[in-house]
């Protein structure tokens, strides 16, 4: 296996930043965008991107949407056309995100002005809300979608128009348990809480799903009809602490998934790991340790993608930094 690490920009133009997203192009360069500010939540958080080619990392640009209001969570995907669209939310709470979407026309070098993906949704966020959209066996594209609000909720939205417009599922169904308390807003669930969903297509019409949960372990759904309807979620062997994840299918059906492997509601985000599975994701092995374990370390939410033989990983190095790994496995 050959693997390069580096930082995107050492120092980023901005105190902290986080949720990271990344995007390899047919012509060799690569495009990432996080958000970054003060502090993830606060007014002036706003959403940064770079490009690469063979002279390195560009310098980061800014795009924002409003002025007083924290950014969150881009993805960034590639249309057909060549164009390159950068979702990212909008809001102070969680649960009444707002989705927007700027176009890039040349290769990332430059986004234009962001237009609402869904008008007047004020459900917490429609379109990709961490990761990144899979264009399916039938041509359309599926994004992985979750809503906070009264309660944790995965739902998928789908566009047949390159996302221009979209239509969502019904919420993902979790089996029941003993009353959870979201330390975030402070609702009590009777299901599953599960976010953040991560999508592969493992034949055609047959769409997974897994999911960040508040239970120590990472949970699974599946569709046999292109996520037009779900399974009731079910819990996989793997670990997770409650915190983002993100996995990729490669052309031989191979799944990376890169993770905290701690089973611990809000455990540490130490260390991050970069597993594969070759059974669909039924069992998996550790291929490569991306940062060991420290502690009080953070080395959180992955975004991993696949082009031309090689893996592509970014990820938040200690809330200072975004670490990129390119990799040929």
């Amino acid at each position: 296996m050959k693997a390069v690490k580096e930082f995107i920009c050492n120092p980023l133009p901005t105190a902290n930043c986080h949720a990271s997203t990344v995007l390899p192009l047919p012509d060799g360069s690569v495009v990432s965008a996080w958000f970054g500010g003060t502090k993830e939540g606060k007014d002036d958080v706003d959403i940064w991107y770079a490009r690469r080619d063979d002279s390195g990392w560009s310098e980061p640009k800014k795009l924002s949407r409003a002025r007083t209001l924290p950014h969150w969570n881009p993805v960034l995907f590639l249309r057909k056309n060549g164009e390159i669209l950068l979702f990212f939310k909008v809001g102070k709470k969680i649960p009444s995100w707002r989705t927007f979407v700027s176009t890039s026309k040349d290769g990332g070098r430059s986004f234009g002005e962001a237009r609402e993906l869904v008008a007047g949704d004020r459900s917490g966020g429609r379109g990709p809300v961490k990761n990144k959209c899979i264009r399916l066996s039938d041509g359309r594209v599926l994004a992985p979608a979750s809503s906070e609000s009264k309660g944790w909720h995965c739902f998928v939205d789908a566009s047949a128009d390159e996302g221009e417009t979209w239509k969502k599922s019904a919420a993902v169904k979790t089996e029941r348990t003993a009353p959870i308390l979201n330390r975030e807003n402070g609702y009590t669930a009777n299901k599953i809480p599960m976010i953040q969903p991560t999508l592969w297509e493992s034949a055609p019409g047959k769409v997974h799903m897994l999911t960040r949960t508040s239970v120590g372990r990472i949970y699974r759904s599946d569709s046999e009809d292109y996520g037009e309807s779900w399974c009731e979620a079910y819990p996989t062997c793997l670990p997770n602490n409650n915190s983002g994840i993100d996995l990729v299918a490669v052309p031989d059906g191979t799944l990376f998934l890169v993770s905290n492997p701690v089973e611990e509601n809000w455990g540490e985000r130490s260390p991050l790991t970069l597993s594969k599975s070759e059974d669909n994701g039924k069992s998996w092995e550790t291929v490569l340790t991306l940062e060991e374990e420290k502690i009080d370390s953070e080395f959180s939410y992955p975004a991993i993608e696949y082009f031309n033989g090689s893996l592509y990983i970014t990820y938040t190095y200690e809330r200072t930094n975004v670490a990129f790994w390119k990799i040929e496995p």
